[in-house]
């Protein structure tokens, strides 16, 4: 008797029977593409198979991320949560104005039978803040109706500038909390060039910005040098830089070179016309054209970090610096050009404030804008643009919160307390995502057990 063989499928030339269709498995995958596989993943049968082949797990991975991720990333990532940030801030703030709010508590005893008054209470402060810092509605003319917006523009004008510098640290690894201490610098050195140098029109002008920037640099960098040479804490040295810059200004404009004539008064002269950014909108708006630096200084910044050697070299320098220093970056160098940067930028933010809103110096010209930056950083993801939107925000909230006050006698401080909010769930986004169902880990979950479904179907077609 003749013994049978069983015709190898692998053998050519073998025509013998025509080929199976390709079966489908879970999840999408052709058993052909499985025994494919499997022969890889055993090398032709010469070793033991795995439990999952890596070519079924990444064909798998790759079809199931078509299936819905894009949208999964958009409703998690980091531009969505700073918005779902500032808009639980916004409902915490309004809660928080209601229940302080005596003429609330007074519409809600007749609810049902006027609805609409407790209503109109509780949104009165949030529409006169918009009224205060977009459109005012009420106004007697257009120039009245625009004014809140060039208002946020021109408050949001520094924040900007000074955010730059905190986020471009930041992307850097390093805390930058000495804008305040960098824009009083770039502000003295400006405001001294423009008082005291009488230059020619156009010249004037931009002499002013480079000592302001040059002002800012000088005292950021000497952070930079300390870090880099000494290993000193760069928040800890701008924490003091801050006192020092502080205080020293204070002392300057007690002095005959910074001190107006003829005036008590810790003020400097005012700054010549020539030394002045041009008005944009004309002389009954404060909008000045300090506005597009920042726009130019933003755009400066993302081509900074995203297009050139330096940048790159910041950011590998801030993702991990010891491996930096193996791919030979100078961790040093960029420690100290990255601080200079950031508080030159820190700097033209003072000469907006000497050059566009308030003409002279003054021991209040940083007011709280340098801290006021890092919030402005953070919120923007330390990012050029997410900056700059971020600063328009909180421009609004410093130019509403004046109108919501006058209003409706809501205390400004509420915008404070909007502000911190903001700053409370930026710091912990899982929080934001498992308010709003975001939570990533679920769907990571989810995913994984159909991929478990799928891997036990590949396993069985292997064993079978």
């Amino acid at each position: 008797m003749s013994e049978k063989t069983t015709p190898d499928p692998l053998a050519t030339g073998n025509n013998s029977a025509p080929e199976p269709a390709p079966t489908q498995v879970p999840g999408g995958i052709t058993s052909e593409a499985v025994a494919s596989d499997v022969a890889l993943d055993t090398a032709g049968g010469q070793m033991p198979p795995s439990a999952v082949p890596a070519a079924t797990q990444l064909r798998g991975r790759d079809h199931r991320d078509g299936d819905g991720s894009v949208l999964h990333q958009i409703f998690t990532g980091n531009a969505m949560v700073s918005f779902l940030s500032v808009l639980l801030a916004i409902v915490l703030g309004g809660i928080l104005m209601a229940v302080t709010n005596p003429k609330v508590a007074v519409t809600a005893g007749y609810f049902f039978a006027q609805p609409g008054d407790l209503l109109t209470e509780v949104i009165r402060p949030y529409t006169a803040l918009v009224q205060g810092s977009i459109f005012n509605w009420a106004g007697a003319d257009l120039a009245a109706q625009l004014y809140p917006i060039t208002e946020t523009l021109t408050v949001a004008t520094p924040l900007i500038c000074a955010g730059l510098g905190v986020a471009l640290a930041f992307r850097a690894g390093l805390f930058n909390i000495g804008a305040q201490g960098q824009i009083i610098f770039g502000a003295l050195f400006g405001a001294y060039v423009g008082f005291a140098w009488h230059l020619p029109i156009g010249l004037h002008l931009l002499v002013v910005i480079l000592a302001g920037l040059v002002g800012g640099a000088v005292w950021g960098g000497v952070v930079g040098l300390l870090k880099a040479r000494t290993g000193a804490h760069e928040v800890i040295v701008t924490i003091m830089l801050n006192y020092i810059a502080n205080f020293l200004l204070l002392f300057l404009l007690t002095t005959p070179a910074f001190q107006r004539k003829g005036s008590t008064n810790p003020i400097s002269p005012f700054l010549d016309s020539t030394a002045l950014f041009p008005e944009l909108l004309g002389p009954q708006f404060r909008l000045h054209a300090g506005f597009l630096v920042a726009i130019a200084a933003t755009a400066f910044v993302w081509w900074l970090l995203n297009r050139s050697t330096v940048g790159f070299e910041f950011r590998a320098v801030g993702a991990n610096p010891n491996a930096a220093r193996t791919a030979g970056i100078n961790v040093a160098r960029s420690t100290i050009l990255v601080m200079a940067i950031a508080g030159a930028l820190a700097g033209l933010a003072g000469v907006a404030q000497v050059s566009g809103t308030e003409k002279y110096l003054s021991g209040g010209v940083a007011a709280s804008i340098g801290f006021d930056a890092i919030t402005v950083a953070l919120l923007g993801r330390s990012t050029p643009w997410g900056t700059f939107f971020a600063g328009l925000l909180f421009g609004a909230f410093r130019a509403g919160g004046v109108a919501m006050q006058a209003q409706t006698q809501t205390p400004i401080d509420i915008v404070l307390v909007i502000q911190s909010l903001i700053v409370l769930f930026i710091a912990a986004p899982p929080l934001v995502r498992a308010i709003f169902g975001l939570n990533p880990r679920k769907k990571k979950t989810t995913t994984s057990g159909t991929a478990g479904s799928h891997t036990g179907g590949v396993k069985s077609g292997a064993a079978a």
